[in-house]
């Protein structure tokens, strides 16, 4: 008599993806695009928005059964619809691949944690949003399955404010999609062409948070000999923090676009003082854009000894670490190197096999929740 083998399965999170794609919505697409091939013995599909994804992923389109959610990512009834969803779908583990995790669902979860920036900087963000990570995260996290994260730096952070072993979290590295190359000449000249750009631009890339710490543009972008083009995910950006001289506020690119945006450039400007990773200065050195960072949090160890490292509060260092860069072919190529170099020690297949290791593990262990996650 032959008996059917049930197959294990493995519910992604992909509900923070609508709109422009941050750095956790690509993170959770590029794993979703890579586990259904690398593990073929296991089941996956992928809880999305009530709307479905945002359309126009291209290459970055799961190709796995894709169920809509209750509600939306953070909305005031998250927590019972996720909940819901989750009996519903039956997921032998589900991964939580942002800090929004199950509270009231007992199964096995996996929960990839990508910083600790709302307790870090809490000042920065609603009182709704630390209570969020104190009375929901935390305590979900103590009883997860297995933990992951994205850094050294954010396993220390994660673990001091939620009270945590480090042990209890695997830093696997993001990594960087292969179709950021270095552009060529005809193509960077089209898209400054298409977007009214000058031959010459240093990019910048963020969002109007103060922990972004674009603000210190307007400290020296005055003083360069070409313009700051900014990117920050919506128009007028730059007027809102007051940058109005030699500063251009581009509107949002498509996807595939960014690779050009970097390589186009001639350097990429990160002052940021708080990032749980920052995958924009890998992404720009796989484009052969070299890269100015903050020496703090992870940025330091991502980009390696690959970027220009600076204080995010010397603005003065930055406006002539810039001018070097510019002007310096010699410092500019070793950059460049240097660049292509660090950018070989990240990347997504890699990413996604060690986190399949992780699943694996967990579908190992008993489930707290009783059979087949419930």
């Amino acid at each position: 008599m032959w008996y059917a083998v049930a197959v294990a399965h493995v519910l992604l999170d992909l509900r923070m993806v609508r709109g422009r794609l941050h750095g956790i919505a690509r993170y959770a697409l590029e794993l979703a695009r890579r586990m259904p091939a690398l593990a073929p013995d296991l089941r996956f599909s992928a809880l999305v928005p009530p709307e479905g994804l945002t359309p126009g992923l291209g290459a970055l389109t799961p190709r796995m059964p894709l169920h809509r959610s209750l509600a939306r990512f953070l909305s005031p009834l998250e927590q019972p619809a996720l909940t819901a969803d989750l009996v519903r779908l039956a997921p032998d583990a589900f991964h939580a691949t942002s800090f929004s995790l199950p509270l009231f669902w007992s199964g096995r979860l996996v929960a990839t944690l990508h910083d600790a920036n709302h307790l870090a900087l809490a000042d920065q963000y609603s009182p709704a949003q630390a209570l969020y990570y104190r009375a929901v995260v935390g305590p979900r996290a103590r009883r997860a399955t297995a933990l992951i994260t994205v850094s050294e730096f954010s396993r220390d952070e994660i673990a001091r404010y939620l009270d945590l072993s480090p042990y209890r979290l695997q830093v696997i590295h993001n990594g960087v999609e292969a179709r950021f190359q270095p552009p060529t000449q005809a193509e960077a000249s089209e898209f400054r062409a298409r977007h009214e750009l000058p031959a010459r631009y240093v990019a910048a890339v963020g969002n109007a948070k103060r922990f972004k710490n674009l603000g210190l543009l307007k400290d020296f972008a005055a003083e360069l000999p070409v313009p700051v083009v900014l990117l920050a995910g919506k128009g007028a950006v730059a007027h809102e923090l007051g940058l109005h001289e030699n500063v251009l506020d581009l509107e949002e690119l498509s996807e595939d676009e960014m690779p050009v945006f970097y390589g186009a450039a001639s350097a990429l400007l990160l002052p940021s003082r708080y990032e749980g990773f920052g995958l924009p200065a890998l992404e720009a050195m796989a484009t052969g854009c070299p890269v100015l960072a903050s020496d703090t949090t992870a940025l330091p160890e991502v980009v390696g000894n690959a970027a220009l490292k600076l204080s995010p509060d010397d603005a003065p260092a930055w406006r002539d670490a810039t001018l070097r860069v510019l002007r310096d072919d010699v410092l500019r190529r070793e950059l460049v190197e240097l660049g292509r170099e660090r950018v070989a020690h990240f990347n997504w297949d890699d990413c996604a096999r060690r986190t399949l290791a992780v699943y694996r593990r967990a579908l190992e262990a008993p489930s707290p929740g009783g059979a087949r996650g419930r």
